[in-house]
């Protein structure tokens, strides 16, 4: 069920409402466990591919694995800095339903200068992704970089209340690579609506994709999406990210990020172009999350989304 909310001075709501721990420049503690079971609308819909827009793989943050309940790592996206780098978001709210550009850098901690050089991995140098903090809406964004460090990509939200802006990249020289986050404000009128609840099907464009296999907390397991359309499976899904289709997963409560790997790549011999695409994830916690599968077919890249539990959270 949907309850009308008015958004008015946003700032003060949403530092009332999230606390000091959702305030950008502040790591966030893990939420362990999400109980009880939420109801919703899915609101991430269809992207033309736009020619230059088409990139490779993307990178698995190293942040955003590993993590148990015990601690042993802080999951990916909590924190707007680490190990020396800090998401430097230029305009921390925008208006719903209205053209905005973000524009962000990638800061290095003591210099205070944008990084200008990152590793490219299969294509591209950085991804960002843009979530609600309800888990209703995703949007997987293509920024561009200007000479100065400065990244820039338009964006057009739905909904006002609280995001979370996702940066992964690799800067050049480092091993591993990092996903920071920080919050954003979009402004205007809202309906705040419920997660939906538990599902391994989701329908999309007339496309029907079923999810097979669990997160378990601490350890890696096998998910399996299965893409359909017509109670026919597709099997000429189209590479997107360098794979047959693209996995991110987000923490609710506190937008924990998991970016998944797919198991094998177009040309590699052994995986087919559909209906299955698999991925390997772990889950760095008991609780509830929720799954936004990207895949492309006859051109248009559409988000498929789940509501999953781990653990055995309901």
């Amino acid at each position: 069920m949907h309850t009308g909310v008015k958004v008015g001075v946003f700032a003060a709501a949403l530092a009332a409402t999230f606390g000091a721990a959702y305030g950008a420049g502040n790591a966030v503690d893990p939420v362990v466990a999400e109980t009880g079971t939420r109801h919703g609308q899915h609101a991430a819909g269809p992207e033309k591919e736009r020619g230059a827009d088409a990139h490779g793989e993307h990178g698995e943050g190293a942040a955003g694995s590993g993590a148990t309940d015990h601690g042993a790592a802080t999951p990916g996206g909590l924190q707007v800095a680490e190990r020396g780098y800090t998401l430097d978001l230029k305009e921390p709210d925008i208006k719903a339903e209205a053209p905005a550009e973000l524009r962000f850098a990638i800061v290095r901690d003591g210099t205070g200068r944008p990084v200008t050089a990152y590793q490219r991995e299969h294509g591209k140098e950085l991804h960002l992704i843009v979530a609600s903090r309800d888990l209703t809406v995703y949007r997987h964004l293509h920024p561009t970089r200007a000479a100065d460090g400065t990244w820039s990509t338009p964006v057009e939200l739905p909904e006002a209340g609280g995001y979370r802006v996702f940066a992964d990249f690799t800067p050049k020289g480092e091993k591993e690579g990092l996903t920071l986050g920080s919050d954003l404000a979009v402004t205007g009128s809202a309906e705040r609506a419920e997660l939906p609840e538990h599902a391994t099907t989701a329908t999309v464009d007339g496309y029907d994709v079923r999810l097979d296999g669990d997160l378990v907390p601490g350890e890696p397991g096998k998910l399996s999406l299965r893409v359909t359309k017509d109670g026919e499976p597709v099997r000429d899904l189209q590479p997107y990210l360098g794979a047959y289709g693209h996995l991110v997963a987000l923490r609710a409560g506190d937008l924990a990020y998991l970016h998944v790997h797919p198991n094998g790549e177009p040309g590699d011999g052994r995986t087919k172009p559909g209906p299955e695409v698999s991925f390997t994830a772990t889950a760095p916690s008991k609780g509830t999350y929720r799954l936004f599968l990207d895949f492309r077919h006859e051109g248009t890249v559409r988000t498929a989304a789940f509501t999953v539990h781990a653990g055995g959270s309901r």
